[in-house]
């Protein structure tokens, strides 16, 4: 299904029981006990899932919490933590990351540089769509930035990739919405995952 130019969109990875993360998230496991497993999907057979992995990786601009970001906390002590993704991440592009704390742009190689907002998920979707232009703005994650766009009203449309599995505890997508009204535009489908593209109902 090709998305339209301008929307603000979310992909997330989500276990049958409704979590997309596991419990006890550290930095040596940052997606929490199992959470890898929820990602399997985009790694083998590819070529399957390829159009749903050209969606995630097709916004100009992203947005995501300091959770996704890294496990530093409070203050930032210095530049060390650049992301858990390397020297290239995979963006290739602007990276608006939500916090209360001041800090420099980072560059990365490939065209990401990560820009720190302080000012709250409006300010950080305005400055997202100033530099996406005509083009797509992502909500990455993690899920509690998620559920803040969906709360406001912000999400145009979101993908939801069902693995086949069940992690019995962690953070779940959907937690405190008592009327989120999704409606299921799309459905693909193989033995790794099931993915539902849904347009929010406003």
């Amino acid at each position: 299904m090709a998305f339209d130019d301008g929307l603000v969109t979310a992909n997330l990875s989500i276990s049958l029981d409704g979590f997309v993360a596991g419990a006890n998230q550290t930095r040596q496991d940052p997606l929490g006990i199992g959470g890898e497993r929820l990602h399997d999907w985009m790694f083998r057979q590819r070529d399957a899932n390829q159009s749903i992995v050209d969606q995630i990786l097709a916004p100009r601009a992203y947005i995501m919490g300091r959770n996704m970001f890294g496990p530093v906390r409070g203050e930032w002590p210095d530049d060390e933590w650049k992301g858990w993704w390397g020297d290239e991440p995979p963006y290739h592009g602007p990276v608006f990351v939500l916090t209360h704390h001041p800090r420099d742009p980072v560059a990365m190689q490939g065209g990401t540089t990560f820009h720190f907002v302080t000012t709250g998920i409006h300010d950080a979707l305005a400055q997202a769509k100033a530099a996406a232009g005509s083009g797509r703005v992502s909500i990455a994650g993690g899920a509690s930035t998620v559920r803040q766009y969906l709360a406001a009203g912000l999400i145009d449309r979101i993908i939801v990739s069902i693995s086949p599995i069940t992690l019995g505890a962690g953070e779940r997508l959907f937690e405190g919405f008592d009327d989120l009204r999704l409606k299921p535009v799309d459905v693909l489908h193989n033995e790794l995952a099931t993915q539902i593209t849904y347009d929010a109902v406003r």
